[in-house]
């Protein structure tokens, strides 16, 4: 049976050691994020995923959602913990106190996603798509949808789903075919239908708020002519209480390969009740308030699964008995000695925790930024961060849900043949990392989104935003002997491949944007690989200090010991990939495109 414990040591030194929350006081909401305050959110929304949340995780995927006379039943077990997270107020964490959140800022968040999806991803999908609905209504809302919806999906009272796709329409979102038809009284009757909406239907609220993509009829084709439109399960009447049920029906729930405990489902509305949020035919600019978070929410996705499926691996490569030490034996009151004296297994074992941490970091700081960018109060910095956000969010998204299956799959293969039966739970891990991949923008989608828009917008100021942040920070600790060698050094060789690789794609962009995208996803890896490596040089600087403050026989001595020798590993067995990522960014790309289409 699988298991998960939060990884409180690595957030405490990531909140307090390398990120140093307490420096942000400035910024609204991060006053009352005091170490004494993060530490009771960590440990206590680690208790609550532990023993509420993560049972579930097998119960989920063996039940699986059920759909009966037009309802859909999340499996056992999921009303009553939803019940108790929602009873516990952990969905207002980071929510508006105007509408009865905390206020804490969103890294905060990030942390407690992380936990809850790597104990259940299906359960930690439910809060996380009405936390996203909370944010479209709150950004580009009526002040009364604000008064009807907010307080009730910050409390999550009630939840929320994105229904976006069509059958035509996935990636292309001007294709669009639902209609809106003005109904005369400001609101509208959606009718059309709608496919892979996750959460779309359950028994966990009383009420959904769907936002529905739609076209008014007159409206321009394509992206142009899209609105965005609340549309609630249930019709909410002027003093709050639940009406009639709207229009808005299930046609069907989706047979999937993984994710089973959260319902995707066919949406069929038939002159639903529809309002209106924000202008006419500006319906993509609001819905991507909620997917620029969701694309960080599901990289955090693949991190979290890559998280889990680690432990596991580490717990089964300690206690799995096979063979001898190739070094002579290390257990001689045992048959065999544990396979984690293999360096294949080691090398497993570290590929996945240097990622796990670098990532976290990475993510981590990502959402500092995020934070800065809508609060800090100097106009400057909330550029500089917004421009960091910008350029890393399709990074993330990408790149750590690709290595959430990577990392599933290393951890299926430590098991052995045990990892192909479900009992021991990595085959659900494989099945479920490769959900993240494909939604929200597939990986390829952002790759083209990172080439094709972040690096050529104003004048390139993204990617000379990040490439003057790893500029500065080398020049400043070339000369710091403890991470010289084994960090600084190897991290400004990826840095100046880069800088290279960044030119030669805008150049190419230029002249045959097939080329370019060809490169594309190269270039992503290549970019990520360098944000992984600059958190883990930052971390090795702290870790470095920290040690040499510290007597030798002190507890969080080993703790910064074995920063240092993870983050070594990445350095040298990790980072080295940037050099095929930039050796296939300067190779002639048309290749890629020669082949005649109809040849395939």
């Amino acid at each position: 049976m699988p298991s998960y414990r939060a990884p409180l040591d690595d957030f405490r030194f990531i909140f307090n050691d390398l990120l140093r929350i307490r420096d942000y006081a400035s910024v609204p909401g991060f006053a009352e994020a005091t170490p004494d305050v993060i530490e009771t959110v960590l440990r206590e929304g680690a208790r609550f995923v532990e023993d509420i949340v993560q049972p579930l995780n097998q119960i989920g995927d063996r039940e699986g959602c059920r759909f009966d006379n037009g309802q859909v039943f999340a499996p056992a077990g999921f009303k009553a913990a939803f019940d108790a997270y929602r009873d516990c107020g952990w969905n207002g964490l980071t929510g508006d106190p105007a509408y009865g959140g905390q206020g804490l800022p969103r890294v905060v968040g990030i942390a407690l996603s992380e936990m809850t999806t790597s104990a259940c991803m299906a359960f930690g999908m439910y809060p996380g798509l009405t936390r996203g609905v909370g944010d479209v209504i709150r950004t580009h809302g009526s002040a009364e949808q604000k008064r009807t919806y907010l307080a009730r999906l910050v409390a999550c009272e009630w939840t929320g789903a994105m229904s976006l796709t069509e059958p035509q329409a996935g990636t292309d979102l001007g294709l669009i075919a639902t209609k809106a038809k003005p109904a005369g009284d400001g609101t509208y009757r959606i009718t059309g239908t709608k496919i892979f909406i996750s959460s779309g239907d359950h028994d966990l609220a009383p009420n959904i708020i769907h936002l529905v993509l739609a076209r008014i009829g007159g409206a321009a084709d394509g992206a142009k002519g899209v609105s965005l439109f609340i549309v609630p399960k249930f019709l909410v009447g002027a003093d709050g209480t639940l009406g009639m049920r709207n229009g808005a029906a299930v046609g069907s729930i989706e047979r999937k390969m993984g994710n089973h405990g959260n319902p995707t489902c066919v949406m069929i509305y038939e002159g639903a009740v529809g309002y209106l949020i924000g202008r006419q035919h500006e319906g993509l600019h609001a819905i991507f308030t909620m997917l620029n978070a969701t694309r960080l929410g599901s990289g955090v996705q693949g991190l979290a699964i890559a998280e889990a499926a680690y432990q596991n691996a580490a717990r089964h490569a300690r206690e799995r008995l096979q063979g001898r030490s190739l070094m002579g034996t290390a257990a001689p009151d045992k048959p065999a000695d544990p396979i984690i004296h293999q360096p294949d297994v080691r090398r497993m074992l570290m590929t996945m925790r240097s990622f796990i941490e670098g990532a976290r970091a990475l993510a981590l700081w990502v959402g500092v930024l995020v934070d800065c960018a809508h609060k800090h109060p100097r106009a400057e910095e909330k550029r500089a961060a917004d421009d960091l956000v910008s350029l890393l969010t399709p990074v993330i998204k990408a790149y750590f849900t690709d290595w959430g299956y990577q990392c599933a799959t290393l951890a299926q293969q430590i098991f052995g043949g045990h990892g192909y039966i479900k009992e021991s739970g990595m085959e659900q891990f494989v099945r479920d990392a490769r959900l993240p991949m494909l939604y929200e923008g597939a990986n390829g989608v952002q790759a083209l989104d990172l080439v094709g828009r972040k690096l050529p917008a104003a004048d390139g100021r993204l990617p000379k935003r990040f490439l003057g942040l790893l500029e500065t920070f080398i020049a400043a600790n070339r000369g710091c002997p403890a991470i010289a060698a084994d960090f600084v050094a190897p991290l400004a060789d990826a840095a100046e491949q880069l800088r290279i690789a960044t030119t030669v794609i805008c150049e190419r962009a230029q002249r045959n944007k097939d080329d370019a995208a060809a490169a594309s996803m190269s270039y992503l890896q290549l970019l990520a690989l360098v944000a992984i490596g600059f958190m883990w040089t930052r971390m090795a600087l702290v870790a470095a200090r920290r040690l040499e403050d510290l007597p030798d026989d002190d507890e969080q001595g080993p703790l910064y010991r074995n920063k240092l020798m993870t983050g070594r590993f990445f350095m040298r067995q990790m980072l080295p990939d940037t050099m095929s990522h930039f050796a296939k960014i300067l190779a002639a790309t048309d290749v890629t495109m020669a082949l005649p289409a109809d040849a395939f």
